[in-house]
């Protein structure tokens, strides 16, 4: 009985984050992602034709349309079977990647797996990644069960994401980070597909990520801070009258972040990095590959626009970013991805 009341808290919390992450302002307060401190510079003779400029790149050793994916979002309880389900619809059908919420739940309890499972269903060629949190991850001894929840959604890729800031604030968080390097070197070294570790928006720094490369791990999505505050939602889901709003802003900007963790590449060159956190249109987008990520993303924005106005809406959205981050490519001469990477950009 006490493990069905346990695998119950963990439905009814996964649908409280997103029911706050879509009703409620839980954006940062102050603290911007950083990007609007970087411009490029504008090329007023391009000799590039907009027809033929190309957004196309590779992850995960598949062709994306544009280097953008839908980030881990949702799953594990009754309703999420639907918006992963379109999520996936939309992402297959642009060619972008996308990552699923976090498959705690689905470890011990079948109940909810389809609203996992179905993206693999409506999204054949996409890269898709799964997810798993650190705190369960530096509990397990082996990665029977990690390439059970990878073989479930067909992941090519897997995400193991660091939320201490989130485990601190939660009600019913675990606050045991200890040995999650451990856990992760594990992952790298048993897992039949890639390990992502990505924070939730808080930010990756220089000298986390370089523990990280130190275990093996190959891509690091620096989600910093700037968009959703996840400390924001935590406090008000909080019952406590006397709950604080001081950690609500904490975090890495995303843009330095960003920086910091793509300066490794000096000494591991074949480093991926993703730019996610507070990415708002395919201009912050194009600054972030301008800056050295090799693929960006973005969660509770898609999500928002889904529920508001449907597949429709979200195809539209990102249309709209596809030809915001192509017009940037024109305006500085880019006709790749490659080219975008090299194009010149200086701080304001």
């Amino acid at each position: 009985m006490k493990q069905q009341r346990s695998k119950s808290k963990t439905s009814s919390r996964k649908k409280d984050h997103v029911l706050l992450a879509v009703k409620r302002d839980v954006a940062f307060r102050e603290k911007r992602n950083g990007f609007e401190d970087w411009e490029f510079v504008h090329n007023a003779l391009p000799e590039v034709d907009l027809s033929d400029i190309s957004t196309e790149t590779v992850f995960l050793s598949k062709r994306l349309s544009f280097p953008f994916m839908i980030s881990c979002m949702t799953g594990g309880y009754d309703g999420a079977k639907r918006i992963n389900k379109n999520l996936a619809e939309v992402c297959e059908e642009r060619g972008i990647a996308m990552g699923v919420g976090s498959q705690r739940q689905a470890l011990d309890d079948p109940t909810f797996r389809s609203s996992f499972s179905v993206v693999r269903e409506v999204a054949p060629t996409i890269p898709i990644v799964g997810n798993i949190g650190a705190a369960e991850v530096a509990q397990f001894k082996d990665i029977s069960s990690v390439q059970r929840l990878a073989d479930l959604v067909h992941a090519d890729a897997f995400a193991v994401h660091l939320n201490p800031l989130q485990e601190f604030l939660q009600p019913e968080g675990n606050t045991n980070f200890r040995g999650v390097l451990r856990g992760i070197e594990l992952l790298v070294d048993g897992l039949s597909i890639p390990v992502i570790v990505k924070e939730i928006g808080a930010g990756i720094s220089q000298e986390v990520a370089q523990r990280l490369i130190n275990v093996g791990v190959g891509i690091i999505d620096v989600a910093g801070a700037g968009g959703t505050s996840w400390a924001g939602v935590e406090i008000l889901r909080s019952k406590d009258k006397h709950r604080s709003d001081l950690f609500w802003d904490w975090g890495i900007p995303t843009a330095e972040a960003l920086r910091q963790v793509v300066a490794l590449r000096a000494s591991t060159p074949t480093l991926t990095v993703i730019a996610s956190g507070g990415l708002v249109n395919g201009l912050e987008a194009a600054k972030a590959v301008g800056l050295g990520a090799n693929l960006t993303a973005s969660a509770r924005p898609m999500l928002q626009v889904l529920i508001a106005s449907g597949k429709k809406g979200l195809t539209e959205r990102l249309d709209r970013w596809i030809k915001e981050f192509k017009g940037t490519m024109f305006l500085v001469g880019a006709s790749t991805v490659n080219d975008l990477q090299r194009a010149p950009l200086g701080r304001v």
